[in-house]
């Protein structure tokens, strides 16, 4: 949070750090920089093209991130007519996790439920989840198509290794979550009046 002449935190000062966060978003494209319009509309392109063939979008995420995975996973079923999952249900959790540990907790599911040609939205602030990973590598193992969302550390493993990745240059959970919510929430309002999409 920004403070001017080690004044108490303002709104104002919060809300210009966030709209430099949404300000700094960066896609990229197996590893090539595109522009923002260009890699929402490659984002569509690839929604599009799941809808038609009526594959199966998963997203995934930790904390935050979790809830953010079931919100957008919910209003891509209901408004965009998208089939979507998420795991969340907590005996299937805490199973992987006992028996398997807690980096594992999205991959299995993944490896048994996902097919060619399905996408993958994960969402880590820091990039660097174990879990997020491990899930990753899997859907790249079976030709899922990974969408990363990231922040922090600009060289995080989850921007290096998702097809289409976003990436927000923002230094605290605070700003990561929020613009990832305003990204989602932009690619999720595309599909839901079917603009671009």
């Amino acid at each position: 949070m920004e403070r001017a002449n080690n004044r108490e935190p303002c709104w104002t000062g919060y809300a210009e750090g966030l709209h430099a966060c949404l300000n700094s978003v960066e896609f990229t494209r197996e590893g090539k920089e595109i522009s923002v319009d260009e890699g929402f509309k490659v984002w569509a392109e690839l929604t599009r093209e799941i809808k038609k063939e009526g594959r199966t979008i998963y997203l995934i995420g930790n904390g935050a991130s979790a809830s953010m995975a079931s919100h957008y996973a919910a209003d891509l079923a209901k408004n965009g007519q998208l089939h979507t999952e998420v795991f969340s249900d907590l005996s299937l959790i805490t199973a992987i996790s006992n028996d398997m540990g807690y980096e594992h907790v999205f991959a299995e599911p993944l490896r048994r439920r996902a097919k060619e040609g399905d996408m993958l939205v994960a969402i880590s602030s820091s990039g660097c989840s174990r879990n997020v990973l491990s899930a990753v590598a899997v859907a790249k193992e079976l030709g899922v198509v990974v969408v990363g969302l990231s922040a922090m550390d600009s060289s995080n493993p989850l921007r290096t290794l998702a097809e289409l990745s976003i990436y927000v240059s923002a230094n605290t959970y605070g700003y990561a979550e929020t613009s990832h919510a305003a990204i989602l929430h932009y690619w999720m309002d595309g599909v839901q009046s079917d603009q671009g999409v």
